[in-house]
C-alpha cells in the first residue's frame, strides 16, 4: 500500500507527516512517497524523508500511483482529475461546510476521511486534530495580538512611572480559548473569559482568569467543545454582558464556532467602535464567518483605531510543531485502518472510523452532508 504525502497549497506551511512519523509508517509495512518540497516550509527537506526510507517523487507520479493521499487541505480540481478514481484522501476538510466538494470526490468513487469529524472522546484523544491544532492557534493568537498591541502586556513599575497591564477578553473557552488564557496570563495580562458552558468556569479560573457568566444557556456538554445555538433571550443578555466587558478590554480573542453553521456573531460594529484606539481583536472563527461583524477572513483591517485580525489558520504559522502534532494524530488514526499484512480496511463498527469516513468508495456516509446536497 502506497501512502502519499501531498504538497499543500500556497500559504499553508504544514505538512501531513514529518520524517520521524514516516519512519513509523514504514514499520507498519507501508510504502511512503512524498512530493518533492512538500516538507520545506515545515523545515523537513527531501533528504530527511529519503533518509528514513520514503521515496521522493514528483506530484504527477504521486497522484497517479498512491493509494492513500494525505493532504491537510481540500484537493483542487486538477488534483482530483489526476488522482486514482478510487483513491483514499485524508485531511481536515470540514465536510459540513463543503458539501459540494464532498459530492465531487464521491462522484469519482473516492473515499474521504476528515479528521476534524472524529468524535472528541477519551479513546480518540490521540487522534484529535482539532485540539492539537487549536492549542497552537490559541497560543499564537495572543502572540499575534501582543505584536500588534501598541503597549506592554505586563504591569511594569519603573523610575519613569508605572505601566498598567493589558486587559484581555477571551470569547470561547474551548481548547484554543484556554490556551489563549494561559498564554495571556504568562505574558502578564489581566484576563477575563466568556463561554456559554458553565462547566468550563473552573478551568478558566484555574488559569487565573475571571469567568464572565450569563445564566440560562442551552446545555452544550455534548457538543464536542463547540458552541451551540442559544435562545434569542440568552443572546440578548449575552450581547449586553459582552458589550459592557469589551469596552474595558485592550485585546479580544474570539474562538466560538458551531459545526456546519456560521460562527456565532458575538461582537457587533457598535461594540468595536466603543473600544479604545489601539485595541486588537484576533478572530479565530474567521473562516466560518467570524465572531465579529467586521471580520474579513485572511485579512487584517483597522476600524476606528481597532485592529481586527481574521485568521483561522494560525497553526500554519508554527509549522514545525503543528506538523509534528498533526502527523501523530494522523498516524494514530491510520493505525485503526492498517491491518497486520499492511492492507487498509475500514471497520465501520468502530465509532472513530465511522465518524471520520464521510465518503466511502463514492457513497456519502454522513447523512448531514447528503441532506445538505439534497436541499441545495
Amino acid at each position: 500500500m502506497v501512502i502519499g504525502i501531498c504538497k499543500e497549497p500556497a500559504g499553508e506551511n504544514r505538512v501531513s507527516f514529518l520524517p520521524d512519523t514516516v519512519k513509523q509508517l514504514i514499520q507498519l509495512k507501508q510504502e511512503v512517497w512524498v512530493v518533492s518540497g512538500a516538507g520545506d516550509a515545515a523545515y523537513a527537506a527531501d533528504a530527511d524523508y529519503a533518509a528514513v526510507g520514503a521515496k521522493v517523487v514528483d506530484e504527477k507520479t504521486l497522484l497517479e500511483q498512491a493509494h492513500v493521499l494525505c493532504r491537510i487541505h481540500f484537493p483542487e480540481e486538477e488534483y482530483l482529475n489526476k488522482a486514482q478514481p478510487k483513491s483514499i484522501w485524508i485531511g481536515m476538510y470540514q465536510p459540513l461546510y463543503h458539501p459540494t466538494e464532498m459530492q465531487q470526490m464521491a462522484s469519482r468513487g473516492m473515499t474521504v476521511c476528515s479528521l476534524d469529524s472524529i468524535p472528541r472522546t477519551t479513546r480518540a484523544q490521540s487522534m484529535d486534530v482539532l485540539s492539537s491544532q487549536a492549542n497552537i492557534a490559541g497560543y499564537k493568537a495572543v502572540i499575534l495580538a501582543a505584536a500588534h498591541y501598541p503597549h506592554y502586556f505586563p504591569m511594569l513599575m519603573t523610575a519613569a512611572g508605572s505601566i498598567q497591564p493589558a486587559k484581555v477578553l477571551v470569547l470561547g473557552a474551548g481548547v484554543a480559548g484556554l490556551q489563549a488564557i494561559a498564554t495571556a496570563r504568562r505574558l502578564g495580562a489581566v484576563v477575563e473569559a466568556f463561554d456559554t458552558r458553565p462547566v468550563v468556569k473552573e478551568e478558566v479560573m484555574s488559569l487565573g482568569a475571571k469567568f464572565i457568566e450569563v445564566e440560562g444557556a442551552v446545555d452544550a456538554s455534548h457538543a464536542g467543545g463547540y458552541a451551540v445555538e442559544q435562545s434569542e433571550d440568552f443572546k440578548k443578555r449575552q450581547q449586553e454582558k459582552i458589550a459592557a466587558t469589551i469596552k474595558k478590554a485592550d485585546v479580544v480573542i474570539t474562538t466560538a464556532q458551531i459545526p456546519g453553521k456560521r460562527a456565532p456573531l458575538l461582537v457587533t460594529r457598535d461594540m468595536i467602535e466603543n473600544m479604545r484606539a489601539g485595541s486588537v481583536i484576533v478572530d479565530l472563527a474567521a473562516a466560518t464567518g467570524g465572531n465579529t461583524e467586521l471580520t474579513r477572513n485572511g485579512e487584517t483591517i483597522v476600524h476606528q483605531g481597532v485592529t481586527i485580525i481574521g485568521n483561522s489558520n494560525l497553526p500554519s504559522t508554527v509549522p514545525a510543531d503543528a506538523s509534528k502534532l498533526y502527523g501523530r494524530n494522523l498516524l494514530h488514526f491510520l493505525q485503526l485502518l492498517i491491518q497486520p499484512d499492511g492492507q487498509i480496511h475500514f471497520d465501520f463498527t468502530d465509532d472513530i472510523v465511522s465518524a471520520a469516513c464521510v465518503v466511502y468508495e463514492g457513497q456519502i456516509r454522513d447523512q448531514r452532508i447528503a441532506q445538505t446536497i439534497q436541499h441545495a
